[in-house]
């Protein structure tokens, strides 16, 4: 049965895409249009009650959140394509530590600079400057504990590359791009290779084509 993925064009659901293309998947996308608030939309919301993005539905089973929707492939499918989960108790132990890091730590502040830099003009809205600037600041400190990570292994969690890597490629592309602060990236020489890395394996490259920023 394909799988079927909803919102693909935003950052947040191309976590799962990347990790569905890193396991040879085939899948289906259904577009939703949040500036349309296609989101709210009754028939959306029965299978995401709380009209956030992404969700995943394979066969009678439906899951959403981004990270969520990202183990349950890899797990699901552990057998195909490359093991992004670790192939030990500790390995995958490093994996949800970095996860989790992306996701409490890396992701907020690099979200705020999202919104104020990329999507308030867009929406005719006044950045806050004083967020950006806050933010800034708390990015680069995050972005030095991975220098230090990265010096000492290829990938995050470890000499592999995992879902801990892939979580992170979507918003860090609003970072090199968009946002325009990609020295934030290669001023660190280890996140900048890093970066290198993981920005260009084919499964990413495929979703830059495939699933272009609607900006």
């Amino acid at each position: 049965m394909v799988l079927t993925i909803y919102a693909p064009l935003f950052a947040s659901s191309k976590r799962a895409v990347v990790t569905l293309i890193e396991k040879g998947l085939e899948f289906e996308t259904v577009n939703v249009d949040l500036l349309k608030g296609e989101q709210r939309n009754p028939e959306y919301i029965a299978i995401q009650p709380f009209g956030k993005i992404p969700v995943l539905v394979d066969g009678d089973y439906k899951i959403f959140e981004s990270r969520a929707i990202m183990r349950y492939i890899a797990e699901k499918y552990r057998s195909q394509g490359p093991d992004l989960l670790g192939k030990t108790v500790e390995e995958r132990g490093q994996v949800e530590q970095w996860l989790d890091v992306e996701a409490t730590s890396y992701h907020p502040p690099l979200l705020a600079l999202t919104l104020n830099i990329v999507f308030a003009p867009l929406m005719g809205l006044v950045a806050d400057e004083k967020v950006i600037k806050e933010s800034e600041e708390k990015l680069g400190e995050v972005l030095d504990v991975y220098e230090a990570q990265l010096s000492k292994n290829e990938y995050l969690a470890g000499d592999f590359v995992s879902l801990a890597d892939l979580a992170h490629l979507p918003f860090t592309e609003y970072l090199v791009g968009p946002i325009g602060k990609a020295n934030m990236i290669k001023d660190r020489k280890h996140v900048s290779a890093w970066w290198d890395k993981i920005s260009n394996r084919p499964a990413w490259k495929e979703v830059s084509e495939k699933f272009a920023l609607p900006i």
